[in-house]
This record gives C-alpha cells, sequence and structure tokens, in this order.
C-alpha cells in the first residue's frame, strides 16, 4: 500500500486550483468548498454539485441532473479513475463543488481531484494509529466527509475532528471529540447543518457508552453533547444536554447496566431539518449484546435502536421513538434518515423514513416522532408487527432466546445495513439494498462481559445446543436472498425488485429516472427508477459498497462511485467462504461515451497448506472461545474470511503468529499487539484453533463449512 504522507500541496495545485479547472470568476473569488446555508437551500433544485453526505438536508440522495437518461445510459463508460492502493473496504460517499472531487480512504486519508481529469490536487493523511483498527467493528473504513465555508471536515478513526484548507489540504483545526482511555471509534460521515459539525461514534460492541456531540464548523469549538444511554447514577449528572432527559432514560434499565457500557452508538445516520431546526440521531445496538446480560432481561434500554431528536442549537431533547426496545439481535437503527413530504390519506405530512436492520420500514413525522405506518419489507419473526395506537413492537417471546438456540429473523446483518437508501419525488419510491436472513442465538452461560472485547454473550456452541444450532443453520443458508427493492412509503408495500447474487450490494443513487447502485457481481449498474428493469452494468472487477453521486461539469454530467469492497458485508459473506478475485480498490467516474478500459485482475493463489494440528481438543476448544471473544470481528466468525482470512496464513506467518499478536509486528498493517488482552498461552491456544480450523477447511473452495 502506498505510504501517504503527511499533508503536502502539490507542485502547482494552487494553480490548477484558480487556473486550468477554468472556474467562472464568481467561484474564485469565494474560493473552493464556499458552502453555506443558502448554497445547501438551492440544492433543492440545483444539480450541478454534491456538497453533503445525502446531497440536501433531506438526505434523499435524489439528483434532478437528467444528461444521462434511460434512453442514452447505454453509452456509460469510464472518464476516469484512481486507484486507492488498498484492499480494505471503501465506504464513503465522496463530495463535489466547483470543479474539485474529495474523497475519504480507511484510515481517514483524504484526496481532493480535479474533477474533469482525476489529477490528484492533494492528499492528507491523519496518521491515525493502527491499533485502532481493534476497536473498528468491520475495518477501518470512513463513510464520508462534510465541507463548510471553504474547509473539508473529517472525523477520523481514532476520534478527532479535522479541517482542512479545501484549496491546499492542510489543517485549519482540530479537536478530540471521543475519550481517550476507551474503545471508541468514529466511522460514520461527519455532518455540517448550518454551520454546525454533528459526529456520533463507534464502540458499542466493546462495551461503551454512546453519545453524539456538535462541533462550530468554523473554529472547532465544542458546542454541546447529548449521551444516549444512562452512566453511573452514583457519579451524578454529565454536564451535558442530556441531562435533562437522564432520569427517564435510567427508569428503562436495570442491574448494573453502566459498568457494560450501554452502546446505542451513533456510528452512521444522523439528519437535519432546517425548518424545524431538529437534529435526528440514529442509534445503534446495545452493550452487551445480549439483553439478559446487558440489563438483567428488563425495560426498554432507551435509547438503543432508536430515532432521538435533539434542538440543533441546544441539543436538548424533543422527541424520541424506539423501533426495538429490548434488543437483543445487534439491530441497529443507524440507517438512512430520508426527510420528505408526503400526502398520506389526502394530508400532506412532514416525515421521516427509515428502513433499519430490524426488517420494518419506518415512516415518522418529523416534527412529532409519532408513529404514521411501519410494514415489513422482509421475513420478520422477532416481532409480528407494530401496534398502531402504542408504537410499539409485538415482540415474539420465542425470539428473546435463552441457552437453547433459536431461528429469528432478520440476522445481526440486518433486512437493511449501512448502505445509503435513495428516495424520488419523482417516482415517490424509496430505493435500498435488501438482505432476507436469519441467525441462530443463543445466550453463553458462563459469559462474563471483559473490557475491549465483544461482548455479545451468545453461545450456543457445545454439546446439545451446538447440534440444534447446525440444524437451525441449514435453514438459515437455505433462506438468504438479496434484492435491491424498490419501496412504496406511502402504501407501504414493494412496487418492485431486482434480485442480486449475495449481501453487500452497495448504497443507491438516483438521477432523473436512473438508479444507481454497485452489486455483489462485482458491477456498477442502472436500473429504470420506473421498473426495475437492468438499463446498463459494467463489470468494475470489485463491489462498489459506497453511495454514489453526480454532478455537471462544463455541460457534462458525472457519476462517481468507490469500488473497493470490503466492511462488515463482506466479512459476512466471506463466512461463507465465497471469495471473488477482485483488484485493489478504485475511485470510478462515469461520463457518457468514457473510453477509459480498467486493467485485468490477476487470478488468487491457491490457499497453502497449513502445518500439522499437534494441539488437544481441549486446547482447540478453548481457542475457538479465546477466538470468539477477540478476534473474529476482524477475522470472520469460525476464522472464515474477515479482513485476513487466517485459514490461508502462509508457513512463514505461522511462524510469526505469537510476535504478531502479542508484539505488534504488523501494527503498521492494522494489527496491533493483543497483549494487553491475552497472555502467550492464550495466543497459543488461538493458534491451535485456527490451524484446525485451516485443516478442516483447506482445498474447499466455495462452502467453507466444518465441524465447528
Amino acid at each position: 500500500m502506498r505510504r501517504w504522507t503527511r499533508p503536502v500541496l502539490w507542485a502547482g495545485a494552487a494553480m490548477l486550483v484558480l487556473g486550468s479547472l477554468g472556474l467562472a470568476a464568481a467561484q474564485d473569488v469565494r474560493g473552493p468548498a464556499a458552502v453555506d446555508s443558502a448554497r445547501m437551500a438551492a440544492q433543492e433544485k440545483d444539480g450541478t454539485d454534491w456538497l453533503h453526505d445525502g446531497r440536501t438536508y433531506s438526505a434523499q440522495r435524489f439528483s434532478p441532473l437528467d444528461q444521462i437518461n434511460p434512453g442514452n445510459v447505454s453509452r456509460l463508460g469510464i472518464a476516469w479513475y484512481d486507484d486507492l492502493d488498498t484492499y480494505r473496504g471503501v465506504e464513503a460517499t465522496p463530495l463535489y463543488a466547483d470543479g474539485v472531487l474529495y474523497n475519504i480512504l480507511p484510515w481517514n486519508v483524504t484526496i481532493a481531484y480535479d474533477a474533469r481529469t482525476g489529477k490528484r490536487l492533494w492528499t492528507y493523511d491523519p496518521d491515525v494509529p493502527r491499533e485502532y483498527g481493534r476497536y473498528a467493528c468491520c475495518e477501518p473504513v470512513a463513510r464520508g466527509l462534510a465541507m463548510w465555508n471553504g474547509k473539508i471536515i473529517i472525523a477520523t478513526l481514532d476520534g478527532r475532528l479535522i479541517a482542512l484548507d479545501a484549496r491546499s489540504g492542510k489543517p485549519v483545526w482540530s479537536v478530540q471529540t471521543t475519550p481517550d482511555d476507551m474503545p471508541y471509534s468514529i466511522t460514520g460521515a461527519p455532518r455540517v447543518f448550518d454551520g454546525k459539525v454533528v459526529v456520533g461514534n463507534s464502540g458499542g460492541d466493546l462495551g461503551i457508552r454512546g453519545f453524539v456531540s456538535a462541533w462550530d464548523a468554523d473554529t472547532g469549538r465544542k458546542l454541546w453533547k447529548f449521551f444516549l444511554t444512562p452512566g453511573d447514577p452514583a457519579k451524578g449528572p454529565d454536564g451535558e444536554a442530556s441531562d435533562d432527559i437522564m432520569a427517564m432514560i435510567r427508569k428503562t434499565w436495570a442491574g448494573d447496566y453502566w459498568k457494560l457500557g450501554g452502546g446505542a452508538n451513533a456510528w452512521d445516520s444522523i439528519a437535519y431539518d432546517p425548518k424545524l431546526n431538529l437534529v435526528y440521531i440514529g442509534t445503534g445496538n446495545g452493550s452487551p449484546l445480549a439483553w439478559h446480560h446487558r440489563s438483567a432481561g428488563k425495560g426498554d434500554n432507551l435509547f438503543i435502536c432508536s430515532i432521538v431528536a435533539l434542538d440543533a442549537t441546544t441539543g436538548k431533547y424533543k422527541w424520541h421513538y424506539q423501533m426495538v426496545p429490548e434488543e437483543d439481535w445487534d439491530y441497529t437503527c443507524t440507517m438512512s434518515m430520508i426527510s420528505a413530504d408526503l400526502k398520506i390519506k389526502g394530508r400532506t405530512r412532514q416525515v421521516i423514513m427509515q428502513a433499519p436492520k430490524n426488517g420494518f420500514f419506518y415512516v415518522l413525522d418529523r416534527k412529532t416522532g409519532a408513529l404514521i405506518s411501519a410494514e415489513p419489507f422482509v421475513p420478520v419473526n422477532w416481532a409480528s408487527g407494530i401496534d398502531m395506537k402504542t408504537g410499539r413492537p409485538k415482540i415474539n417471546p420465542q425470539a428473546h432466546f435463552g441457552t437453547d438456540p433459536v431461528l429469528v429473523m432478520p440476522g445481526p446483518g440486518g433486512g437493511h445495513n449501512w448502505f445509503p437508501m435513495a428516495f424520488s419525488p419523482r417516482t415517490r419510491l424509496a430505493y435500498f439494498p435488501i438482505y432476507e436472513s436469519a441467525m441462530v442465538y443463543a445466550l453463553d452461560p458462563d459469559f462474563k462481559p471483559k473490557p475491549f472485547r465483544s461482548n455479545a454473550g451468545w453461545g450456543g456452541y457445545t454439546g446439545e445446543a451446538l447440534k440444534k444450532r447446525t440444524e437451525l443453520m441449514k435453514q438459515v443458508v437455505a433462506m438468504e436472498k438479496t434484492f435491491l427493492l424498490a419501496w412504496d412509503p406511502v402504501a407501504q408495500k414493494e412496487a418492485w425488485r431486482v434480485p442480486l447474487p449475495r449481501h453487500g450490494n452497495g448504497g443507491v443513487l438516483v438521477s432523473g429516472d436512473l438508479v444507481f447502485e454497485g452489486t455483489t457481481k462485482q458491477t456498477f449498474a442502472a436500473f429504470d427508477a420506473k421498473t426495475g428493469r437492468t438499463l446498463w452494468e459494467m463489470p468494475v472487477q470489485s463491489a462498489p459498497v459506497s453511495g454514489p453521486i453526480t454532478y455537471m461539469l462544463d455541460g457534462v454530467q458525472y457519476v462517481a462511485v468507490n469500488a473497493g469492497w470490503g466492511g462488515g458485508a463482506a466479512q459476512i459473506e466471506r463466512a461463507g467462504g465465497i471469495e471473488l478475485p477482485r483488484a485493489a480498490a478504485r475511485l470510478l467516474v462515469f461520463r457518457l461515451d468514457g473510453n477509459v478500459v480498467l486493467p485485468p485482475v490477476k487470478a488468487e493463489d491457491k490457499a497453502p497448506e497449513p502445518p500439522r494440528s499437534t494441539a488437544s481438543e481441549e486446547t482447540i476448544a478453548r481457542g475457538a472461545r479465546l477466538f470468539a471473544e477477540t478476534c473474529q470481528v476482524c477475522h470472520g466468525q469460525q476464522a472464515i474470511g474477515g479482513v485476513k482470512d487466517l485459514r490461508r496464513m502462509t508457513a512463514e506467518t505461522h511462524k510469526l503468529f505469537a510476535d504478531i499478536v502479542l508484539k505488534g509486528i504488523y501494527a503498521d498493517k492494522g494489527m496491533a499487539s493483543f497483549a494487553d488482552l491475552l497472555k502467550p498461552d492464550d495466543v497459543e491456544a488461538i493458534h491451535a484453533y485456527v490451524i484446525a480450523r485451516a485443516h478442516e477447511d483447506w482445498g474447499r473452495s466455495s462452502d467453507g463449512n466444518g465441524p465447528h
């Protein structure tokens, strides 16, 4: 991977920005990325730029541009591309303004491009310590950036907000938004709403307390902070905007919940209504994941898996709607939140829409949080429906699992995950990738939460429970399906769907009457927004999981997307043993009659033969438990897939295994030392387990399933 330098202004970049980009005189005066409230308001009708993660504050990811349309999209080709020198997942939605395209990569490396030619204008590396890769659930990804008043604002994996000068890429200000003594991380895009940078964080899987904070976009000054779960009651108020509501939140928890973090991290979607002056926070799963361990199986546990509306100026609580009280299944409500005005039962309603992991599509009144409607868009059995009088789900009691395994739909991958949803005001349809899935859940009776580890509390991997789990997993495998879905939020029913081969299909863009999406066929495709008919599809050598954008420059419409397969979906799919050869990640930019051709992809080498397995069954079983607690977040359940498939280690890597885990000799690759969590005999046991798994699956090209 290319070793990036600290912020450098490429030779001649200033002249490029002012001269060769051919910007209008008015743009030269205001400078690049001169975004303000007036310019954001103009985006509702002007599709020239892509200034915000969701393009406009409504986050519809809809553009009125239609130079590329159903009649000519078959002529679409690559205008330019940039090799990003990483096999990590690239999940970011780029931004575009004033002739410059801005992008962010894993480890928060940020690049500005001449949007006509792809020439790099500057590159900035915030030097994120690679050990923070341990804290990222699903790779050290970044889902986007923000721009305001001549600044490009990034949120780093290690919890910093950094404002960069859009012209030079040099830092203007930097602040630390998270405590440095807990495993917080940031993978979601920061959002700027009328001069306020609002940012959440990740880490709920590792036992921390979620919060969201706001900062002045011009100075980096803290404006407010709101905690999403209650802290230690003995410590009194936090002195933050959430203090007024904390007594109410606390009543929904039981046991010593504050010792285990609580979770509810706002790890991705955050939205805004400028007229109502409300910021909407989508919150994550609980910590530990199992309700029994987290809150003694009691209480709704606010604000886990909720939408929380806050006053944008003060951060004070306005309303909430909890999709999943008693959350027990790793369901998160951090998916795209889209605002629209819809005519429902003869009345125009100001709504906010979301299709979270739990499988229901929600339409809420965005002023009050009142539930308007909710219907399932994938098979669901954790709840039989939503009570329209109370707004609460009708939870299936059997879904609250004990030590006896049960099958629950959807699984933790969710009916819809983080991949951005879009909405067209022309068709009045929402478009998003869906995943019909299930998971076998059971409690681990021996579970004891540990700091900085995956605190699922799930079990059922030994004895009779394992036999039942194995049989139920056959049903899980048989029912898995994926689609691009068009959903009518007024009628709450499907308009059309397109089948796709594997989970992890990308975010969605609607431009005119076209729906663009990257697919796990390793293609980028355009569909008719009205019918779902595939109008154009191009192989791009990797699955573009990110949100695409479109922009207009010199009278030419472009479409841009990051093609970099990875992240949580890739880990799930790699766990199925299905791993396609792919190119390293690229930023791809298309236009009509583009004629750039991608170089061929080298086929993947056969997995090396593993060393002999000499450990006892007892040691291997102990290694399996330690692996599940410490390693599987990055390296996959049952050591299948993940960021690095450990079943495919070379003989040399096997020799270095202990030094890699304990001494951190691969820290520069994101594999930091685990000496603070593991002892040498623990590492030996984990290594023995990995060797055993490699023997079980060695030589298998597709299924990857073994008796463990």
